[in-house]
């Protein structure tokens, strides 16, 4: 499926580390260095619009429960017309250090909550992303328990909501097989530029450009 992007698109992306990526939160227009920045240069040159509004409103450290209590003023409130998740390691990784469970039923509630609501106020294009995780350092792999049944959620509520879904982990496998973990994400989630470069150019290629 692709997104048929228009040139006075509004798109924004939310998430947590990933996305924001060392963004100034001061500032609308900062978009940090991430993949965000990325998509936006590429899409720039592709639809050349100066009405075409691209927002990163990723935050560090954020769990799906953070997103939803800043729903309303961090994506309702902008309006966008295309709307890209990726959420969810966050959830999975503060069970290991912090032992603090986000449940699976509890995730899928959440996420279920925000898109319903994001459907009935807006009805934008939507786009889910799966999280994702390589075995850097090794007990990244014990991780999968709690990681794989979201990954599944988000599966199954891209088809309840008929939004198009990107198969980060998956594709982040497949790239394992070509250089070694570490040189796509340097801590097992954290993405390096080549990694970034890996989700943006799926994001691209999901949008038809």
């Amino acid at each position: 499926m692709s997104l048929q992007l228009q040139p006075n698109d509004t798109l924004l992306f939310f998430g947590d580390s990933i996305t924001d990526c060392g963004r100034d939160r001061a500032s609308l227009s900062s978009l940090g260095g991430g993949y965000v920045n990325q998509i936006n240069a590429r899409l720039g040159h592709s639809l050349a619009s100066p009405a075409l509004r691209v927002l990163n409103q990723g935050i560090s450290g954020h769990r799906i429960y953070d997103l939803e209590a800043r729903l309303e003023t961090d994506l309702l409130a902008h309006k966008p017309t295309v709307i890209t998740f990726l959420i969810g390691i966050n959830d999975v990784w503060r069970r290991y250090d912090r032992n603090l469970v986000s449940a699976a039923a509890d995730f899928e509630a959440c996420y279920r909550r925000m898109l319903t609501r994001i459907r009935d106020e807006l009805n934008p294009r939507l786009v889910l992303m799966e999280p994702f995780l390589l075995p850097v350092p090794a007990d990244r792999r014990g991780w999968r328990e709690d990681l794989d049944p979201k990954i599944t959620i988000v599966r199954d509520l891209a088809v309840e909501f008929g939004a198009d879904l990107i198969p980060l982990d998956g594709q982040f496998a497949a790239a394992a097989t070509r250089a070694p973990a570490a040189f796509w994400l340097h801590d097992g989630v954290h993405p390096t530029s080549p990694g970034h470069a890996l989700i943006a150019d799926a994001w691209l290629r999901n949008s038809g450009l």
